[in-house]
This record gives C-alpha cells, sequence and structure tokens, in this order.
C-alpha cells in the first residue's frame, strides 16, 4: 500500500524522506574519498562545527520582536498579542527561545530543514512551539499542492498549520538541501586527510636517518650487535641536548637522513584548503572561524559587515518569512511583523558609531533619545528635540528673522541643548 501510494501519485505524494528509507538503498553521502558522510560524523570536523555553531548562536542571540504597525510609518512592539510571550519568553515547558532558535538553526545548517511542532489555542494562535528531529519527519505533497508532514508513528499527516518548516536552498520547493549531503565531495576529503593523518600517528612508522654500509663490508648478521650500534647513536646524538654534536663513524658508514614524503609534506596545506572549501559552503569569511592568516585590524570590521549581509541575513530572512506565515493569523498579517534586530551586529566600533551619530543629531534626523535608544540607554527628559541646522531653511523664505523674538528663542534653545549633550 505504501509503495503502490507513491507511485500511483494519488491523494499524496512522498517529497522526501528524513527516515532515511532511501538513502539506505541507494547509498548516503557517498564520495571519492571513500569516507561516509553524514551530518553527524561531519559536525566532527572543527571547521564545519565551527561554521555551523556561529550561525546557529548568531541568530539564537539577535533580539526577536512581535512589532504592530500603527499610522504613518510608526510600529511598537506587540507585548499584548498571545504569540509575544512565545516568542520572547517561553517557547515550550524546557526550552529558552534562545535554545530553541540555536536547534532549529543548527538543523538547517547541517539538515537543510528545520521542523517544529505548533500548538495553538482555541483562536488559533500560538501557544507553544515544540521541536522536531528531523530523522522523525516525511514531508508529502498533498493534492491541493501543499506540503503534510508524517510525524514519527503518528498515522495522521499534519498540515501545515501544525508544522513550522524552515527550508534551505531547495531543488523541489518543499524540503531544503542538506549542505553537507550536497558537498560530501568536500566534507569527505577533509574527514579522510583527518583519518589519515590520524591512523599514521597511530600505525605508521617513520625513522630519522639511516645508517649505511659500503657494500663490500660483511654484513653484520647478530641483531644484537645491530641494536648495540643504533642504540649507541642513539644515545649519543639524538634528543634537544645533543644538538649539533659531530659523530664519527667508521668502516666506511655514511648518516643518510630522511624526508618527508610529499603526502606527509602537504598535510597542513591539504587541511587548509578542505578548511576553506568548508568555510564556502556557509559563505563565512576565513576570520570569523578563527583562521586569521590574512586578517588585519584594517580589515576586520568590513568582514563583519560581509558576514552579517552575505551570509546572515539571508538566513535570517528565512527565519522571518517562515515565523510570518506559519505564526500569525491570515487577518494579523497586515497589521504585526516578525523582526530580528541586527543593528548590534552593524554597529560598528565605537569612534565610528559616534561620529554617525554627530552627523545625524547636527543635520536633524536622530533626537538624543533615539542615539541612546541605539546604544540600549534609557531616554533622559527633553531628548526627543530635533535640532535643524541655521542654512537649512527654505529657500523660497530666506535666511531667518534674527530679530522675531520667537526663532531668536528657538536658536538659544538649540544652543542650550548641544551645550548640554556635550558636558553630560
Amino acid at each position: 500500500m505504501f509503495f503502490s501510494s507513491i507511485l500511483s501519485g494519488g491523494q499524496s505524494t512522498l517529497v522526501e524522506d528524513k527516515g532515511g528509507l532511501w538513502r539506505s538503498l541507494i547509498g548516503r553521502g557517498s564520495n571519492s574519498s571513500g569516507v561516509v558522510v553524514t551530518p553527524e560524523t561531519a559536525l566532527g570536523l572543527p571547521i564545519l562545527q565551527n561554521c555551523v555553531t556561529l550561525l546557529a548562536e548568531s541568530i539564537a542571540q539577535l533580539p526577536l520582536e512581535l512589532y504592530q504597525r500603527k499610522g504613518a510609518g510608526q510600529r511598537e512592539a506587540a507585548i499584548n498579542h498571545p504569540l509575544y510571550d512565545v516568542l520572547r519568553y517561553q517557547p515550550n515547558g524546557f526550552q529558552t527561545p534562545y535554545e530553541l532558535r540555536e536547534c532549529g538553526q543548527m538543523a538547517l545548517g547541517l539538515r537543510g530543514n528545520a521542523f517544529q511542532l505548533i500548538e495553538r489555542r482555541g483562536d488559533g494562535n500560538v501557544s507553544a512551539l515544540w521541536p522536531l528531529c528531523n530523522s522523525k519527519v516525511v514531508v508529502y505533497k498533498g493534492a491541493d499542492l501543499l506540503p503534510y508532514y508524517q510525524v514519527g508513528n503518528y498515522q495522521e499527516r499534519l498540515p501545515m498549520r501544525m508544522v513550522h518548516h524552515v527550508r534551505w536552498h531547495s531543488s523541489n520547493h518543499y524540503t531544503g538541501l542538506s549542505p553537507v549531503e550536497l558537498h560530501a565531495e568536500a566534507v569527505g576529503l577533509a574527514q579522510a586527510v583527518r583519518q589519515y593523518t590520524g591512523k599514521s600517528f597511530a600505525n605508521g612508522t617513520s625513522v630519522s636517518g639511516v645508517i649505511e654500509r659500503p657494500k663490500e663490508s660483511a654484513a653484520i648478521k647478530d641483531q644484537a650487535s645491530i641494536d648495540r650500534i643504533t642504540d649507541q647513536w642513539a644515545e649519543k646524538y639524538s634528543g634537544m641536548d645533543n644538538a649539533h654534536k659531530v659523530a664519527l663513524l667508521q668502516e666506511g658508514m655514511t648518516f643518510r637522513p630522511i624526508s618527508m614524503t610529499n603526502v606527509d609534506a602537504d598535510i597542513v596545506n591539504i587541511l587548509k584548503l578542505s578548511g576553506s572549501d568548508v568555510a564556502r559552503i556557509y559563505k563565512i569569511p576565513l576570520p570569523m572561524v578563527n583562521d586569521l592568516d590574512k586578517a588585519n585590524y584594517n580589515t576586520v570590521e568590513q568582514l563583519l559587515i560581509q558576514f552579517v549581509v552575505f551570509c546572515l541575513l539571508p538566513w535570517v530572512k528565512r527565519h522571518e518569512q517562515s515565523m510570518m506565515r506559519d505564526f500569525l493569523l491570515p487577518g494579523d498579517r497586515r497589521d504585526y511583523f516578525i523582526e530580528f534586530n541586527l543593528s548590534g551586529l552593524l554597529r560598528g566600533d565605537q569612534k565610528s558609531r559616534y561620529e554617525a551619530y554627530a552627523i545625524g543629531r547636527q543635520w536633524g534626523w536622530l533626537s538624543v533619545n533615539d542615539i541612546r535608544r541605539l546604544e540600549n540607554m534609557p531616554p533622559v527628559d527633553g531628548g526627543d528635540i530635533y535640532l535643524q541646522p541655521l542654512n537649512m531653511v527654505d529657500a523660497g523664505k530666506g535666511m531667518p528673522d534674527l530679530n522675531n523674538p520667537k526663532v531668536r528663542a528657538q536658536l538659544e534653545l538649540q544652543q542650550r541643548e548641544i551645550e548640554r549633550i556635550l558636558t553630560q
């Protein structure tokens, strides 16, 4: 019945089997290195673990707000909406919001999909979000072209309104591709190199050199004599304390050091190359994953901006729009929206921020409280005044009349305001 329903293309079509049925038949994570690549084994690579957890921790720590739109382009936090507490304080009975978002992004970074079970109140609003294991979820395409979800041994297929699904890049529009399985070749190479290095240390033999005797000399057949010669050589000339000692070889003997093979010499370069490939999968600048070979102070800030704009922001947009689709009722979507606040990651150094604030304050589009709000500081009395430069007046009205008491009072107020800011 199961296979006939798939082949007939009836009510539902299997889109992706997360339980591994088909992968167990055709192989999973196969690559030319011969190493089996799975999300679990790939997480053991330090560079991949660093990339995945960097994205997960970055998204989990971002402030997440549910806003309500007001008139004239204004907005305010929708603290009275039932979804607000779920997103900000308690998503379920045992996880914090940070943990839930971190686990969701981890699943996305490794498997390309993140699933959460949506628990709803009687009025349809979300009351809790429960994490789902990817291996327990099977995605089907229904006759209405919408996805349906088979979760574990539960017989009924759950509709979209009961499952929050975030996807990475997709080739079938219903399930995301796994970055690890998609790039199994690059990940497998990194795993193979590390396995080769580890086994070389565990099982390999290596000598620093050999002592050669002339061919015409009689061979030493007594193993005890051979061991006595090599042991005396090692005792007298090996180790840091015996460096640069002068050796005397008799009977035409010569010492020939043995150099590393080409493979051994290139291990470090291969490891660096494979690490760079993994970082490219997630579009993360190498200095962001502790590879500081080519980093300097002048480029770190620009690399952070590059990380936020080209790497982190696409993941954030996936989360935001999936939340808008799955958490908000259709009647609420015009009045409410969900947004991560990335401004803290884009603020730059203190000097650059203060220079930008000074420009905004001088030209009248930032108030004192606007600046303090951006710096997570409480507002102050009288901090909502916007200044206006004297030369920024209506061209048809000419210069302000300094003899006008109202104009003079306004200018004096602005001057006192500037002096107050400078002396705070």
